[in-house]
């Protein structure tokens, strides 16, 4: 089904590394940007193994992933990003990561969250999804529902003034032809200009052929040049949605 331009009052992609975010959705969080949604990133990690190279600490390599992680934010027009400083490469869903994630929400009031989809571990016959990967849209999952919005988990947060927030849909990126498209024909450069931030990942691959390759395989079928596909879950109907945004 092709997906009707649909732009929510904010958003908030929660993944595991950094580049995960310009891979898998940021050109329909920067074409929800140019439309005037509030964005935010949260990054489980830093990414601080995914520099091979040991002539320089994790420490260096954090630093170096997390200042690319900004500039290819400040490139599809976000300045709200969030290290949660997990372990990279030993991420779990555990309850303490949950808790961040819970903190988040309620901090930003996100009206979507858009994660990675847990359940994929072959999305192709030559790659085996990343466990933190796996980890990070387990973990955010857990934290949309029920515990951001149950007032009675993690009530220690109203101490921060942190209420219970329910947002109203999850985005889970797809690997394949989803239920759900969204044209990025706008923003395609966006995104390529993202990725490209990330040099310590790109080295001497430029993305752009690919990306485009993949975008459009995406959008093949539906009436855009180039595509991002999700699984959209709606827990709250759009009328109390409504009633929610005029609240917040």
């Amino acid at each position: 089904m092709t997906h009707q331009f649909f732009v929510p009052e904010s958003a908030m992609a929660i993944v595991a590394h950094p580049d995960d975010i310009e891979f898998g959705c940021v050109g329909t969080l920067a074409r929800w940007a140019r439309a005037g949604a509030r964005i935010c990133y949260v990054l489980c990690t830093s990414g601080d193994v995914g520099i091979a190279d040991t002539s320089i600490t994790r420490q260096e390599a954090a630093e170096i992933r997390e200042k690319e992680s900004l500039e290819a934010a400040r490139i599809a027009g976000v300045s709200d990003v969030v290290f949660l400083h997990e372990p990279d490469g030993l991420l779990q869903a555990t309850l303490e990561l949950r808790k961040k994630l819970v903190r988040e929400i309620r901090r930003f009031k996100p009206e979507v969250v858009l994660c990675n989809d847990p359940t994929v571990l072959f999305p192709s016959d030559d790659y085996i999804n990343h466990p933190d990967h796996r980890a990070a849209g387990q973990a955010a999952l857990d934290a949309v529902f029920p515990a951001a919005g149950q007032p009675h988990l993690f009530q220690e947060l109203e101490k921060e003034g942190l209420q219970a927030f329910k947002p109203c849909k999850v985005y889970v990126m797809s690997w394949s032809n989803g239920a759900e498209s969204v044209s990025i024909d706008e923003t395609i450069d966006i995104k390529v200009a993202a990725l490209r931030a990330h040099k310590s990942q790109m080295k001497e691959w430029d993305p752009e052929e690919d990306i485009r390759k993949w975008a459009a395989e995406r959008a093949k079928g539906k009436e855009m040049a180039y595509a991002e596909t999700f699984r959209v879950i709606v827990l709250v109907n759009e009328e109390e949605c409504l009633e929610k945004k005029r609240a917040h």
